[in-house]
């Protein structure tokens, strides 16, 4: 029922019982608070005894009262009860549908917490097409992340049955930005506890220890947004021009350039070959700023005989066009 629906009902029925109270007290004569208690007593068909006799004016009077009345009640709490029960049934079914979503999710990630931060990183990951669901505690704001169109779970992120509907045996990932630092904790350790190979992201308040406890908790990563604001800031003022070329390849601007990172498949033409033979700058005009070998091992700005292997990150910067392509010829068929 909309809100003016619910308006003009309230209005109708205040009208109603000024009408009937006005009506029995100008055909018996009665005090206005018995008028009002005849009047009430009639359209609820409570049907207790006559307080003031009525006459025939008013048992005439009574009978409208009642036709007029007693059918608008029972239309009105009609009216309620279909709301109450289509609200419920919808959020029931709506519950229900959801869960099927995320149960059928893989290889996503689970954002707990949907503060400021929390959705600056279900836009972006909405943005790179990657698979994520929300978990947040306040019910209010589980219908707004709804309406984003983000895949949503009502909950504590730290309960065992939370993140298992979740999906977080099948997640990627774990990003933790709840608003304090001992829920995060409690979130890594129990992500943690479930699947000890999940990669965890956490965010911190920056305050002393805390990054630490985060860490023997479980975290893979820690993060402070205040020092990360911090050092953003002094970095535009000491190299200005590095900082916007680095906004530009990685946030994909005016340049039509971007940063990406490429996972080399076992089946991709340039597995066993050097840089120079790879192709990689001759056919796709890309640059291969950095490779993370499948050991772990971090090379920047690799020489043209460096050769790549299966499993290895590739850090590429180019068009993104041609960043594309390679990726599709890195997938597995």
């Amino acid at each position: 029922m909309k809100f003016r629906d619910i308006l003009k009902n309230i209005i109708f029925f205040l009208g109603l019982l000024g009408f009937g109270t006005g009506g029995f007290m100008l055909i018996t004569r009665a005090p206005f608070f018995d008028a009002l208690y005849m009047t009430v007593i009639t359209i609820s068909t409570v049907g207790f005894t006559e307080v003031m006799p009525l006459g025939t004016g008013g048992r005439i009077f009574t009978i409208i009262l009642i036709l007029v009345g007693v059918g608008f009640v029972l239309y009105l709490f009609s009216r309620i009860t279909e709301a109450i029960i289509e609200g419920g049934l919808q959020a029931t079914l709506g519950r229900l549908k959801m869960k099927k979503k995320v149960a059928r999710l893989s290889d996503h990630y689970i954002v707990c917490g949907f503060g400021r931060i929390g959705r600056v990183i279900c836009k972006l990951l909405r943005d790179n097409h990657k698979p994520f669901v929300v978990i947040e505690k306040k019910a209010a704001m589980i219908q707004e992340i709804i309406d984003l169109g983000y895949m949503a779970l009502e909950g504590e992120a730290s309960d065992d049955d939370t993140l298992l509907a979740a999906g977080i045996e099948r997640a990627r990932g774990l990003v933790a930005v709840v608003s304090n630092d001992a829920d995060t904790v409690y979130i890594s350790l129990t992500a943690r506890g479930i699947r000890p190979e999940l990669f965890i992201i956490a965010r911190s308040s920056g305050t002393e220890g805390a990054e630490k406890k985060l860490l023997r908790a479980g975290a893979n990563r820690v993060f402070s947004p205040y020092e990360i604001g911090a050092t953003r800031m002094a970095q535009e003022v000491v190299r200005p021009t590095v900082v916007d070329f680095v906004d530009l390849a990685v946030q994909g601007g005016e340049l039509g350039l971007r940063l990406e990172e490429l996972l080399v498949s076992e089946n991709a033409a340039c597995v066993g070959k050097n840089l120079i033979k790879s192709g990689i700058r001759s056919d796709h005009n890309l640059i291969v700023v950095a490779i993370k070998t499948f050991k772990g091992e971090m090379l920047f700005n690799p020489t043209p005989t460096a050769i790549i292997n299966a499993g290895d990150i590739l850090i590429v910067l180019g068009a993104v066009g041609d960043i594309e392509n390679l990726a599709a010829e890195f997938r597995d068929p």
